[in-house]
């Protein structure tokens, strides 16, 4: 009889702890385990590198939700578990007072009785379940309620996953607009750039110009000066002369003399012909931003768009240009 037990006790051990099955859990493949066991085992799985869940035993792949109760073992392991007993033991199933078979369930007092409990005072009108009927009812309850939170449990991980698939969707997203507006800064850089070296340019060839004009005014007036220095020398021997040769004097410098005006340079003007000014680039950016704004309620506005009145359109054409 010992024998068989035992031989028994290994068709109904759990393969991960050698141990009875507790609250047994059976496979697609039908390998049985302890539901702590092979719950353990599935999130030891689910976190490694593989990433799956297979039977320790066979390799089979099954998921979490495929595990279903097996009652035929837990009924096996329970009768075991009563041969195995000891007296003292076997007393925990007898009632302290009458010492009868603990059978009945009393729902108002939720206590374990036996069947003279039920017919005394004590719980006399209440309300009484054989034991195994009240234990069906509560394990099928516990095994609605787990399959319950375990569709609960596909419902928080499916949106787990969403949501990671979300954020890492944002984050390219992100990604490539920041890439996209350092793409538009670098040309707005080279176009300043250009614009610099050309205003830069501009102001170079006004500069030789000016500067030009200034030197030719300046050699025609040394040019002048070396003149009149000149006519005033002579005119200063000339009037040491004795009256007969001034009056006989034909070489004409003194008619000259008297016609003879400094001609005036051209005027410069003190001004720059052009005054570069900065352009205001935060009323730009801010236009830009209005224009951006515009073309977004366009995108999602057009078709309703295309009804309005004139007026309407007219006030958006104005602000885009």
């Amino acid at each position: 009889m010992a024998l068989k037990i035992l031989n028994i006790e290994d068709e109904v051990s759990c393969p991960l702890c050698l141990e009875l099955l507790t609250e047994s859990l059976s496979l697609d493949c039908g390998h049985s385990f302890c539901q702590a066991c092979i719950t353990a085992n599935t999130k030891e799985a689910e976190i490694s590198l593989e990433g799956g869940s297979s039977c320790p035993v066979c390799s089979a792949r099954y998921s979490l939700g495929s595990l279903r109760p097996n009652q035929h073992l837990a009924n096996i392991v329970e009768k075991i578990r009563e041969v195995k007993l000891s007296p003292e033991e076997l007393k925990r199933d007898l009632c302290e007072r009458h010492e009868e078979k603990l059978r009945l369930f009393c729902k108002e007092d939720r206590k374990i009785i036996c069947w003279l409990c039920e017919r005394s005072q004590e719980h006399r009108g209440h309300h009484t379940f054989l034991m195994e009927e009240v234990v069906k009812e509560c394990q099928e309850k516990l095994q609605a309620a787990l399959e319950r939170l375990r569709k609960e449990q596909e419902k928080a991980e499916k949106l787990e996953a969403d949501i990671r698939e979300e954020r890492i969707s944002w984050k390219y997203q992100i990604l490539a607009e920041k890439q996209r507006i350092q793409t538009e800064f670098i040309w707005l850089k080279i176009i300043l750039d250009n614009e610099e070296q050309r205003e830069l340019q501009m102001l170079e060839e006004e500069e030789k110009r000016i500067l030009g004009n200034l030197a030719e005014a300046e050699a025609d007036l040394a040019q002048q000066n070396q003149l009149v220095k000149e006519l005033i020398s002579d005119l200063e021997l000339r009037s040491e002369w004795p009256a007969v040769d001034l009056l006989q004097d034909m070489s004409g410098i003194m008619k000259w003399s008297e016609i003879w005006t400094l001609r005036k340079p051209q005027t410069v003007s003190k001004k720059l012909k052009s005054s570069f000014r900065a352009p205001d680039l935060r009323a730009m950016l801010r236009m830009h931003r209005e224009l951006t704004h515009v073309q977004c309620y366009w995108d999602l506005h057009g078709p309703a768009f295309s009804h309005a009145d004139e007026d309407t359109q007219a006030r958006f054409a104005d602000l885009s240009t």
